[in-house]
C-alpha cells in the first residue's frame, strides 16, 4: 500500500472514530434526557420514606444513656400543579384502628411549592378529627399544649399546622445536588459547601461538615428544661432556663452525607450530630445522634402513608 492509500485509510479511520464517539455521546445525552423526563413527578406515584435514628449520651460524671427508633412514611403525588405538587400523607394500610385513633394528623394533603415550603390543604378535616381525638381521650381544648407521659413523652398538639413540621422532616425532594453547592442545616452556625465523595453506577455521594450553632443547642436544652419542669410540677420559665444555659460552653459538628441517583435526586441522607457541652461545674456531656432518611419508589401501590413507631 502506497503512502497516499495509507493516508486515506488513516483519515477514514479517524472519521469513523469521530462518528462513533459522536453517536455514543448522542446516545448518552438521550439516555440522560430520558432519565430526567422519567424523574419528573407524576400523579399517582408513591414513595416510601423511612427515618431511623440512634442517640447516645455520656457524661463525665459517669452517667450515660441511649435510644433508637424508626418512622416510615409513604408520600403520594396527587397532582402536579403550577408552582409545585399536591401531596398526600396517610397511615399505612396495615395500621390498626388503635393507630388511627392515636393520630388525628393523617391523612393530610399539602401543597409543596418549588421553594420547599408546604401548606395544609384539608385543614377543616384535621380540625374535625382533633375534636374527636380530644373527646376520645377525655380532654378539652384547655389541655392543648400540655406535655404528658404515657408510653412515651408527648405534647397534646391541637394545631393542624403542626403536621407540616412532621412532614418536612421526611422531605428529600430537591432541585438537584451538585458539588460546590451551599448546603444549610437547621442547628448549624452557617452553610457549608458540598464535596463529591464518590461516583458510582447508581449515582453520587456528597458530604459536608457544618459547625454547630451553640445558641441553638442552648435554646433546645432550655426548652427541654421547661418541659421537665412542667411534668415534675416544678415550673421553670423559658427566660430563667435560657439564663441558666447561657453559661454552658457548647461545641460540635453536623456531618451530612447525601446519596443521589443518576439525575441528582436525593435517595438517602445521613446526618450525624455531635455535641459537647461543658457546664459551670465543669461536668462535660457528649451527645451523638445519627439520623438516616431514605426514599424509595413504591411500585404499583395505591395509597400514601406515615407510620410512627
Amino acid at each position: 500500500m502506497n503512502r497516499s492509500s495509507k493516508h486515506q485509510v488513516h483519515v477514514i479511520s479517524q472519521v469513523m472514530l469521530f462518528v462513533a464517539m459522536a453517536l455514543a455521546m448522542l446516545s448518552l445525552a438521550n439516555a440522560a434526557r430520558s432519565e430526567s423526563l422519567g424523574a419528573a413527578p407524576e400523579a399517582g406515584e408513591e414513595y416510601e420514606i423511612s427515618k431511623t435514628y440512634q442517640t447516645s449520651e455520656h457524661s463525665s460524671d459517669g452517667s450515660s444513656g441511649s435510644s433508637n427508633g424508626r418512622d416510615t412514611l409513604v408520600e403520594r403525588v396527587i397532582s402536579v400543579r403550577e408552582g409545585g405538587l399536591e401531596l398526600e400523607f396517610d397511615l399505612p394500610k396495615q395500621a390498626t384502628a388503635e393507630d388511627r385513633a392515636r393520630s388525628w394528623q393523617f391523612p393530610v394533603r399539602v401543597f409543596r411549592s418549588t421553594d420547599g415550603s408546604m401548606q395544609v390543604l384539608n385543614r377543616s378535616e384535621l380540625e374535625a378529627r382533633i375534636e374527636g381525638w380530644l373527646k376520645a381521650a377525655g380532654w378539652t381544648r384547655a389541655e392543648c399544649g400540655r406535655w404528658i407521659v404515657t408510653w412515651n413523652v408527648f405534647r397534646i398538639e391541637c394545631d393542624p399546622e403542626s403536621v407540616i413540621k412532621a412532614v418536612e422532616s421526611f422531605d428529600l425532594r430537591s432541585a438537584g445536588i451538585r458539588e460546590g453547592d451551599a448546603y444549610r442545616e437547621p442547628g448549624a452556625r452557617g452553610p457549608g459547601i458540598l464535596t463529591r465523595k464518590s461516583t458510582g453506577a447508581d449515582g453520587a455521594t456528597f458530604v459536608v461538615v457544618l459547625e454547630i450553632d451553640p445558641d441553638a443547642v442552648r435554646r433546645a436544652r432550655a426548652e427541654a428544661d421547661v418541659v421537665v419542669g412542667e411534668m415534675t410540677q416544678k415550673p421553670v420559665t423559658l427566660d430563667d432556663a435560657l439564663r441558666e444555659r447561657a453559661n454552658e460552653d457548647v461545641s460540635g459538628t453536623i456531618s451530612v452525607t447525601i446519596d443521589t441517583d443518576l439525575v441528582g435526586n436525593i435517595r438517602r441522607r445521613t446526618k450525624v450530630t455531635s455535641v459537647e457541652t461543658k457546664g459551670r461545674d465543669s461536668t462535660t456531656e457528649r451527645r451523638t445522634e445519627t439520623e438516616t432518611v431514605e426514599r424509595r419508589p413504591v411500585p404499583n401501590s395505591g395509597g400514601a402513608s406515615l407510620l410512627l413507631d
